[in-house]
């Protein structure tokens, strides 16, 4: 009976809805949610379990890329002090704690990733910087403080040809900043 079963079913998108299942199961359970939810007392519980900081999900994004996007200052400083990589690069896009923070305009954890070591020059996939991130993204604090660390990033071309000066559009404050 579960013979005829399994050949009733469509087995790849059986397949890739298990795995997507898993997967969530997986980021839920592990401490990249927790540090997205700025659930400190998980994230203790997690580390005190000696499950590993830069453990990476199946995106490869450690806690602290999720902590970094979503603001959470007090977070990133527990990772950060329990050993957490602030130039861990993700597999596919080599994205930073840094470049995440930066393009989301969470200003107290660039200064804090960039206090503890961040490369400001780091460089994802597309050839971008943190900079590039943040005037994309119109944050004009985060950019000040990024050209403000390391000038020479307001001169780096990304794949695209483009400089941060490029990506600041009509906004003339960002545009004076990156002149």
């Amino acid at each position: 009976m579960s013979h005829e079963h399994s050949h009733e079913c469509n087995c790849p998108v059986t397949s890739s809805s298990v795995q997507q299942t898993l997967d969530e199961l997986d980021f839920e359970r592990g401490i990249w949610f927790a540090a997205q939810h700025d659930d400190i007392e998980r994230v203790e519980k997690l580390l005190s379990k000696e499950t590993p900081v830069d453990t990476r999900d199946s995106a490869g994004y450690t806690a602290l890329h999720y902590a970094a996007r979503a603001g959470h200052t007090g977070m990133c400083e527990r990772l950060i002090c329990a050993g957490a990589s602030v130039n861990a690069t993700t597999r596919s896009g080599s994205a930073t704690p840094l470049h995440r923070a930066a393009a989301a305009g969470r200003l107290q954890v660039v200064k804090l990733l960039l206090q503890s070591g961040a490369d400001a020059g780091s460089i994802d996939a597309d050839g971008k910087n943190a900079l590039h991130r943040a005037v994309a993204g119109g944050h004009i604090e985060v950019a000040e403080v990024l050209v403000k660390v390391e000038p020479v990033l307001k001169d780096i071309v990304d794949k695209r040809g483009n400089l941060p000066l490029h990506y600041a559009g009509s906004n003339v404050e960002l545009g004076e900043l990156l002149k």
